[in-house]
């Protein structure tokens, strides 16, 4: 006797089981994505995901691996058609901003300490760290901002300034602005 349930036809129970949870993590936090909720939603037995995740937090490492993929994409495809290094580094911290913002959920469960370990990615994690730091670096001083720390002190405004906004501090225009504004302030000097 088969444990699917009737509708389930998908090609690839591990793609389906993260296409399910990638859709529930657009409405809810991932700390409330359970295994089941994720069976349910792919339409296949409680037991199926167990099949290729060990357990919730395996589940959450595909889900954060997936989520760190998009967000690299759409900041390094940002500013493909802008005319200067600091259009090009505008647009791309502007696109960290709105991920964090518009996709407040993908966005936290990349940064959850015990899902993607500092210091430990997975292997699928740590290229993806290393490309969005690559694409911050370059795009930062390409633009001036090319003394030691500069690329760090960038992804760290773009964090914040996503966090606080997604947090409903302020809003996305206002974080926005004063990315720019900050932007502005640091190349002034340079």
């Amino acid at each position: 006797m088969s444990s699917s349930k009737d509708g389930y036809h998908h090609g690839s129970l591990a793609s389906a089981l993260e296409d399910a949870a990638m859709q529930l993590l657009e409405r809810m936090p991932a700390t409330e994505i359970s295994l089941r909720e994720v069976a349910r939603a792919a339409n296949v037995s409680h037991n199926a995901p167990y099949h290729h995740f060990s357990d919730r937090r395996g589940l959450l490492k595909a889900i954060a691996e997936r989520s760190m993929a998009e967000l690299l994409e759409q900041v390094r495809s940002a500013g493909a058609d802008a005319s200067t290094p600091r259009a090009v580094l505008e647009a791309k911290g502007s696109a960290y901003i709105r991920f964090a913002v518009e996709r407040s959920h993908a966005f936290d469960v990349i940064h959850i300490p015990t899902v993607c370990v500092p210091g430990a990615p997975t292997a699928t994690m740590a290229p993806l760290i290393d490309g969005l730091e690559a694409v911050l670096a370059e795009s930062a001083g390409a633009a001036g901002l090319d003394r030691p720390g500069d690329d760090i002190a960038l992804w760290g405004l773009l964090h914040g300034l996503g966090t606080l906004s997604a947090a409903k501090h302020f809003t996305l225009d206002v974080a926005l602005t004063a990315y720019i504004a900050a932007i502005d302030r640091a190349l002034a000097g340079v």
